[in-house]
């Protein structure tokens, strides 16, 4: 990759605020989705560097980290150089068990230095977003405290993100927040819109997850009503029988999936989250994003 494809790749992510109008895009967008993965899901070679290079002959656009932790993010960057792969952003590893929603103070506190620590790193190695999980409803929690907890602590992020230039973006994932766990497959996102929009900073977006609501909602209807507040798509397989699955199996309606992105105007990073493995592994999930999410 040479270095103004490289620049021009990475700069995608963070032009949201120069793209054209949805009614633009509507017949490109497809050809504006760049593909990644999560790093720890390729399992051949032994360094970074190996890493990265064998995601790029493959036709991988990019690749995702987790912080903090994770994979060493000096030796990240110098790889993504090397290679001409970039580093879109990284993951909040912490944010499961370390909660900004916990009932203790010190314990949401600390899930604050994570989510800042994330916002350093991803800037570090040139990422535009860190993911996160805002909070988890359980037996200590209700929604309403995992709420207001949640968007209390990521207030106190936004002027780092703001300085950064860095978003926090909140997946949708199985923690009781935002839809009803018990509830049908027919359930809207009007809690995570208003969620989002509560916090109401450039800086916070959706990261929607288009297999993690599966069984509780349609995922092309989610994008629909998200519209321009999702930033990055995760990408995996979903089913009644099936349960979590590679891209294209289970009951996910990818041809709506695809058209509810190009309505809205998507533009941007698309990674993978399923079962990892050895290069012919990665190329399959490569061939199965293009197939199922670029139609291609």
């Amino acid at each position: 990759m040479k270095r103004r494809q490289f620049l021009a790749t990475t700069a995608l992510a963070a032009g949201a605020s120069a793209l054209p109008s949805p009614a633009q895009e509507a017949t490109t967008a497809p050809s504006r989705i760049l593909l990644s993965l999560k790093c720890g899901m390729c399992r051949d070679g032994k360094t970074l560097e190996e890493k990265f290079q064998l995601l790029k002959e493959l036709g991988y656009d990019g690749v995702e980290l987790d912080s903090p932790g994770g994979q060493n993010k000096e030796e990240a960057l110098a790889a993504s150089k090397k290679v001409g792969l970039p580093i879109h952003g990284v993951v909040d590893s912490i944010h499961w068990k370390t909660r900004l929603s916990d009932p203790s103070a010190e314990i949401r506190e600390k899930a604050l230095q994570g989510l800042l620590t994330a916002l350093d790193e991803s800037h570090a190695v040139g990422g535009s977003a860190a993911l996160l999980v805002p909070g988890v409803v359980d037996q200590n929690t209700t929604h309403e405290e995992a709420r207001e907890r949640s968007i209390e602590q990521i207030r106190k992020a936004l002027p780092t993100a703001a300085r950064l230039r860095i978003h926090i973006l909140i997946e949708n994932v199985w923690n009781g927040m935002f839809y009803d766990p018990n509830g049908d497959n027919k359930q809207s996102a009007d809690q995570l819109v208003k969620y989002i929009d509560e916090i109401n900073s450039p800086w916070v977006g959706s990261y929607f997850d288009i297999g993690n609501h599966q069984r509780f909602a349609k995922p092309a209807e989610w994008i629909r009503q998200l519209g321009r507040r999702i930033v990055k798509v995760d990408v995996k397989g979903w089913g009644i029988e099936a349960g979590f699955c590679k891209i294209g199996a289970g009951d996910i309606d990818w041809p709506d999936v695809r058209k509810a992105l190009a309505e809205i105007g998507f533009a941007g990073w698309a990674t993978a989250e399923v079962g990892g493995g050895n290069r012919e592994r990665c190329a399959e999930i490569l061939a199965n994003m293009r197939t199922h999410l670029l139609g291609a």
